[in-house]
């Protein structure tokens, strides 16, 4: 009787932490509830560090807490395993390169995100998005680009803020000017985050042969949140 109730005992203690040991299940996240699926998912989780491995080397991204439903999105992503292979599949040599997994998308959007802080400097990273009936101009949930872009002269920084009607700040002009960027794609897709370590990686990918826009050969990637 006694060995039956220590079994009995030990069977309810590994019932017990298998049942603690669960993984909470993921969330699916329709148009109907992103806004509010997101934000909740980002207040639970509060990573912002990224690690893109590739075969050129690897790039260091620093998400914003301040585009929190990009931010929530794409650690979501990361985390639960969408980007399982994924590939620079476009590459635009003093533009972007863009990565994410071809044929494979997700059926919801997210609500764009602009901020005058954030802007596609060279390094800046930002969600791509359909052109046509988006007036809302909300990104893609799954594809994203890394700005390559180049310098601007002085000259060419006040015709391209004349001709794209755009209103920007003595730090813009500093960055663009002296680092580089596209100012074209200011205040049309939502950037939330930029690279803080690799800048040499994206110009070797940028600069890779590429017909139509996409390379010759794979680039393959890997994808993860970097551990403090």
């Amino acid at each position: 009787m006694i060995a039956a109730l220590k079994y009995f005992s030990v069977w309810i203690l590994v019932f017990s932490l298998s049942a603690g040991c669960k993984k909470k299940e993921s969330i699916l996240v329709t148009n109907e509830n992103k806004k509010e699926v997101l934000f909740q998912y980002g207040k639970e989780n509060q990573e912002k560090d990224v690690t893109i491995e590739t075969g050129y080397g690897t790039i260091k991204i620093k998400l914003y807490d301040d585009v929190p439903l990009h931010r929530a999105n794409f650690i979501k992503l990361i985390k639960e395993g969408y980007y399982e292979d994924p590939e620079f599949y476009r590459v635009v040599e003093n533009f972007v390169v863009q990565g994410g997994v071809p044929m494979k998308k997700l059926d919801y959007t997210i609500p764009a995100e602009f901020n005058p802080n954030h802007f596609h400097k060279k390094g800046a990273v930002a969600m791509a998005r359909l052109e046509e009936n988006n007036p809302g101009k909300e990104s893609s949930s799954t594809e994203f680009y890394i700005v390559h872009g180049n310098k601007y002269a002085d000259w060419e920084y006040s015709e391209e803020e004349k001709n794209e009607g755009l209103t920007t700040l003595p730090e813009q002009r500093r960055i663009y000017t002296t680092i580089g960027g596209e100012m074209s794609l200011d205040g049309r897709y939502t950037v939330f985050g930029e690279v803080v370590e690799g800048f040499d990686v994206i110009d070797k990918i940028a600069t890779e042969k590429a017909y139509s826009e996409h390379p010759y050969k794979k680039i393959p990637f890997k994808i993860k949140l970097t551990e403090k």
